[in-house]
This record gives C-alpha cells, sequence and structure tokens, in this order.
C-alpha cells in the first residue's frame, strides 16, 4: 500500500542500473506505509492514492549521505583557524599542542547529556542541509573507556538523520608515546571487543595512517583486530603525506580510503581493483591549503569517489554537504554528476550501505528525499553559501 506520492517533479534517482543521474523529468515518486519506495516513475503512470504533494516541477533527490565527519566533540579551536589564516601549518599547531590534542580536554570534561545536546545540534544542521544519512567517528577520547562513551552517545541518537557510527583510531596521544606497542595493543584487545559488543556497535574502524598518527604495521594489527570481531576496516590515508596505506586498505578489501591527496598510481591502481571508494574531504583540504587529490587520475582507473564534510573542530567546521559540492566541483575539478553521486549512492556504498539502496530513489531504497528550490542539479553546487533545500523527508 502506498502511503504518499510526490508527483509533478524532476526526479533524480541516482539509480546504478540508468545512466547519468538517472533523471526522470516529469515523475513521480511513491512511498509505502513501511517507509521504504515502492515505486519511481513518470508522473501519468503513478499510483492514485489519496495522499499527494505536487513538487510543482521543482528537484527531487535522494537524502545526500554524509560518510566522513567527527561531530561529536565539545570546545572549539577557533583559535587555530586564526593562526592557519596567519599562515601558520597544521602541523605546527600540532606540535604546539593544538590539533586533535586540544579537543580532548573539553571532549573529556563534558558530561554525556552535553556531548549528546551538542552532536544533537550538528546533527540538526546537517538535517537542514539535507544530509538524511550521517557517519560520525569517535576519536576525540583515546582511552577505551572513553571512546566507547563516545560510541554509545552516537549510537544512541534518535532517527532524524540515520546515524552510523565508526571507531577511529585518531592518534597516540603524548603521554603514551613511550610505549606505542602498548596503545597499539590496547586498541586491538579492549577498544575493539568491547566496542563490537556493544549493543549499538560501530559498523567499521577507522586509522589515521600518516607520520604523525599510526604507521603502517600499526594500522594492519588494528585492522587484524576489526577483522576478527567482525567489523569493516577504513582509513584516513595520503592527507600530508603517502605511506603507502593506500594499497594496505585495498589488502583489507576497505569500504573508503579518505582524504587522498598524496596517493601514488600504485596505490590508485589497488584502491581500483578492490573497489574500495576514495572519500574527497574539500572543506579540510582548502582550509589546510593542501594539494587537491588526484581525480583524473582517480576517475581515469575507476575508482569511485564520494564527498563528504569531515565535519570537525579544527579543520572543516561545517555541516552542509552542498558546500562540499561547490568546493568538489570547483577546488577539485569534479563533474557535477560526481559531485551529486559522491553525496547519494557513492557515499552510501563507502559506508557499506549501498545494498540497502542508501542514496537513491530506486523500490526497497529508504524514502529518504530533499526537495529542492530548482528544478537543476547544478544549481545546489552553484548557488553555494545558501540552502535551497524545500523540505526532507525521512524514512
Amino acid at each position: 500500500m502506498t502511503e504518499l506520492v510526490i508527483h509533478n517533479a524532476r526526479v533524480m534517482t541516482c539509480d546504478p542500473a540508468k545512466p547519468g543521474l538517472g533523471i526522470i523529468d516529469r515523475g513521480a515518486v511513491a512511498v509505502a506505509v513501511d517507509g521504504t519506495i515502492d515505486w519511481v516513475g513518470a508522473d501519468d503512470d503513478r499510483p492514485r492514492d489519496r495522499r499527494e504533494i505536487d513538487a510543482h516541477g521543482a528537484l527531487v533527490t535522494p537524502g545526500l549521505v554524509d560518510c566522513h565527519t567527527h561531530a561529536i566533540f565539545a570546545g572549539d579551536r577557533a583559535h587555530e583557524f586564526a593562526l592557519r589564516a596567519a599562515g601558520t601549518s597544521y602541523v605546527d599547531i600540532q606540535h604546539a599542542g593544538g590539533g586533535i590534542m586540544a579537543s580532548l580536554g573539553p571532549t573529556r570534561a563534558a558530561t554525556s547529556d552535553e556531548l549528546r545536546e551538542l552532536l544533537q545540534g550538528r546533527l540538526a544542521g546537517a538535517l537542514q542541509s539535507g544530509t538524511t544519512t550521517i557517519e560520525v567517528k569517535s576519536g576525540y577520547d583515546l582511552t577505551a573507556d572513553g571512546e566507547l562513551r563516545l560510541l554509545r552517545t552516537i549510537g544512541g541518537m534518535p532517527g532524524r538523520p540515520r546515524v552510523v557510527s565508526t571507531l577511529l583510531a585518531h592518534l597516540i596521544p603524548p603521554d603514551r608515546a613511550h610505549d606505542r606497542d602498548a596503545f597499539v595493543r590496547e586498541i586491538c584487545e579492549q577498544w575493539i571487543p568491547r566496542a563490537a559488543n556493544e549493543s549499538h556497535r560501530p559498523t567499521s574502524v577507522d586509522v589515521w595512517c600518516e607520520h604523525n598518527a599510526f604507521r603502517l604495521a600499526e594500522a594492519r594489527q588494528i585492522f587484524d583486530a576489526a577483522k576478527r570481531h567482525g567489523l569493516a576496516v577504513r582509513g584516513h590515508i595520503g592527507q600530508l603525506s603517502d605511506l603507502g596505506a593506500a594499497e594496505l586498505l585495498a589488502e583489507y578489501g576497505a569500504w573508503s580510503a579518505d582524504h587522498v591527496e598524496y596517493i601514488s598510481d600504485l596505490g590508485i591502481a589497488a584502491l581500483a581493483r578492490a573497489g574500495t571508494v576514495a572519500v574527497m574531504l574539500p572543506g579540510a583540504c582548502v582550509q589546510l591549503r593542501l594539494p587537491p587529490p588526484p581525480v583524473a587520475r582517480l576517475r581515469a582507473a575507476g575508482v569511485p569517489m564520494a564527498v563528504a564534510t569531515d565535519l570537525n573542530p579544527g579543520s572543516s567546521y561545517c555541516e552542509s554537504l552542498p558546500i562540499q559540492m561547490w568546493l568538489a566541483t570547483t577546488h577539485f575539478q569534479m563533474t557535477i554528476e560526481e559531485a551529486w553521486l559522491g553525496v547519494t549512492r557513492v557515499a552510501a556504498r563507502a559506508l557499506g550501505l549501498g545494498a540497502a539502496k542508501v542514496g537513491t530513489l530506486v523500490p526497497g531504497a529508504p524514502a529518504d528525499l530533499v526537495m529542492w528550490r530548482t528544478d537543476d542539479p547544478v544549481d545546489v553546487a552553484y548557488h553555494y553559501g545558501t540552502s535551497l533545500v524545500d523540505r526532507v523527508l525521512t524514512s
């Protein structure tokens, strides 16, 4: 039975069985009582049910999918933004005690209720920008109990937008630097097994693989532990240098390789063979004044590309995927089609949600839709800095 029909719309299906964005110029979408899409097609052929929404020719798309955020934290790092504006590098700020370490104290000190309220506010901002599925990583505590507390808070959020949690091995805190091996063992033997046994268990384990974070051998140990406990793997890689982490991720069949400003042709070929999604994070790239990822080489190799906000207090304090689409299509030189698929179907794939048809408007997909105040997909990236969202519907 159909509960709702949205008709007289320009429907962007992002259906992988259709070319491009799968646009139906005068289309309709029917939503079933169970919150899934049960029909998509030409407006004249739509089911004639009692409840209808006339889109008046507007663009209707899948709800946006933000596949990389660090949205749970307390405090801010506005002073670091000012330092970078004055020319101080990210690495220099981190060496001076800033960066991720500056977020640990406020996050650890915040109560769970305070963290929940802060996260809820950021999720509300994302929803208003059209995001209906959002990934949130832990990573701003760096103790076993603290990381589990962050994951429980993330997992306990109500369902608008849909939240996907990730356990993040962010870096090795200075007070543990004297024994890196023990800290990595703690992640493998405490963090991951305990997280895997939670009722709101994370879907994946992410590792920041970089000179100032985790080395390749350490990442391998963490990935092995994740696999033993049935969790997928992902990685922050190639943001500041190329350590060969793309090849490592491909070896593990990772869902995604995120950042990839620095990546070799061998790494690109490995991601392509593995079907691993390369997640573009233009907000952080631009703010840190890094070279853009090699989009043309990724495209030529057939690596699927997603686009995410990297919402975090240090390098990309932004809940808006449309703004990231603008950056992706200008600074990164992605096409409009790539940017749209990168915040819908491909982003869902980076979260292991491809089989659930998240990020598409096809029968059986969750009924997550956005109606826009335009009929042209280009406008959402082109008219940046203002919201063109008219209405968000979630399953």
